[in-house]
């Protein structure tokens, strides 16, 4: 019988908006097809052009390269301006956080975390949780060999 996660009777978690994953230190945000094509369309903007004004390859594992957002110079998201900017046209990535596979892995990262809403406010149930990961198996981020 195989172990059931650490997250088998649900995780809480309710952000208290204080930006501190969208801000301060160096990170990135991938990008799947589907998160380009929403924040292109609530900025009016074409496809291609979302990504030169707002995106950036970085490294990745297997010699290939990850579609990210900018960063600021203070390492705010490009879209980080007394809020998110674009809340409700937001990546994949910044929607079910903290409900990322790396998060996931042990109690300890997830008690370790440093984030003021984890293990705060709304259960998840063990449903909820693994519906936020297959999500995100099914949208892939974008990369390329490079």
């Amino acid at each position: 019988m195989p172990k059931k996660p650490f997250y088998a009777e649900g995780l809480r978690f309710s952000c208290t908006r204080c930006s501190a994953c969208c801000r301060y230190e160096p990170g990135y945000v991938f990008l799947t097809e589907k998160d380009v094509a929403i924040l292109a369309a609530a900025l009016k903007m074409s496809y291609n052009d979302f990504i030169k004004a707002f995106c950036r390859w970085v490294p990745a594992a297997g010699g290939q390269e990850c579609l990210s957002l900018k960063e600021k110079s203070n390492y705010d998201c490009v879209f980080w301006n007394q809020g998110c900017s674009v809340y409700d046209a937001r990546p994949l990535q910044c929607r079910v956080f903290p409900f990322w596979p790396s998060m996931l892995e042990s109690a300890g990262i997830w008690e370790n975390a440093d984030c003021p809403g984890m293990g705060k406010g709304v259960l998840h149930s063990m449903a909820d949780i693994e519906s936020h990961l297959k999500e995100q198996a099914g949208e892939p981020v974008i990369s390329k060999i490079s």
